[in-house]
């Protein structure tokens, strides 16, 4: 464990822009509640969106801005957490270098996410050193500040392993410096989009932190798909397989998705009925981030600030790191 009395975390999203509710139920929320118990360490990874959007990086700095606004307007505190952006912190790509000459190439290859999102996204070109290395940036974003754990839903199990064969590779070969992390498993509700498969913004189908009560209200009541069964008002429905009530497992209380479920199967209430109470309740979850999140927008410099005073932190932190990295390999000063 690190000097502080409570264990340290480290976690981090890639700038794709601004972000929807399945960050917020999949991430933030969890985020939020770990600062009361953790020293937190919340990384915008910018190098790691470069692995994929290369070609054209135009909008990764405006990115940057949209991610650190969701998370501030979601309850990240940075008096309380350590908030700040990859690139500010240079130590970040010294450890990926120095763990990049004992990383066997058979280790990266075989992370499942690397094969998978080639064949995902086969419109790019993804034959480069950095797509292959991604895993082991991110091993280094983790043992640069000698994580004690990292919060990350299933998918990302396979990673964190990964870094942890990383840290005892290195401590067997030049002496214990980095624990090893170990995997704080965040609950990821299944959060369906409006069509009905994985939210997300490549599929214009996510309902956005930062959107206007009135263009939810178009989504949800005009765009978001219901169990295909009903067609008519009088067809009874079956909320298993209504992405309308995933959504309400999430915003609605016990009593609300109890009404629905009885509605639905009955015929009692119609579609409209059910996503309409599911709306006011997405008004009474986000308004108060829609809130603050115009607030921050309005003070640019101050969320500079914010973001420059956290990269500060995070560089004492990966900079006491690195001196005992470069003192156990035997390079560097």
């Amino acid at each position: 464990m690190t000097s502080s009395s409570r264990p340290r975390i480290l976690s981090g999203m890639r700038p794709t822009g601004a972000l929807h509710v399945g960050h917020l139920v999949g991430a933030l929320e969890n985020w939020v509640a770990l600062q009361s118990s953790h020293e937190c360490f919340f990384s915008i990874v910018d190098w790691h969106a470069l692995t994929t959007d290369y070609a054209d990086p135009s909008a990764v700095r405006a990115n940057v801005r949209e991610v650190a606004l969701d998370w501030l307007a979601a309850g990240i505190d940075p008096v309380r957490s350590t908030v700040f952006v990859q690139s500010a912190v240079k130590e970040h790509a010294e450890l990926h270098l120095l763990l990049s000459m004992i990383v066997p190439l058979s280790w990266l290859e075989r992370v499942p996410t690397y094969k998978e999102q080639q064949e995902q996204l086969r419109e790019k070109e993804l034959n480069t050193y950095g797509f292959l290395g991604y895993p082991l940036l991110q091993a280094a974003d983790i043992l640069a500040y000698r994580a004690d754990a990292v919060p990350v839903g299933e998918d990302q199990v396979p990673h964190v392993e990964l870094c942890r064969e990383i840290a005892r590779r290195f401590n067997h070969l030049y002496g214990a410096v980095f624990p090893e992390p170990r995997v704080l498993l965040t609950p990821s509700p299944r959060v369906p989009g409006l069509d009905g498969r994985k939210m997300s913004k490549s599929y214009g189908n996510a309902i956005l932190l930062g959107d206007p009560h009135a263009a939810i209200e178009d989504k949800i009541l005009r765009h978001m798909v219901t169990d295909p069964a009903r067609k008519r008002r009088p067809d009874p429905g079956n909320p298993e397989i209504c992405p309308v009530f995933d959504h309400h497992r999430i915003f609605s209380s016990p009593e609300q998705r109890e009404w629905a479920d009885a509605g639905c199967r009955s015929a009692a209430i119609g579609c409209r009925d059910c996503k309409s109470v599911l709306l006011e309740n997405y008004r009474t979850r986000l308004e108060p981030i829609r809130e603050r999140r115009a607030a921050l927008a309005r003070e640019p410099e101050a969320v500079d600030l914010l973001l420059a005073r956290g990269a500060a932190r995070a560089r004492e932190a990966a900079t006491a790191t690195l001196v005992l990295v470069r003192s156990a390999v035997g390079v560097g000063e």
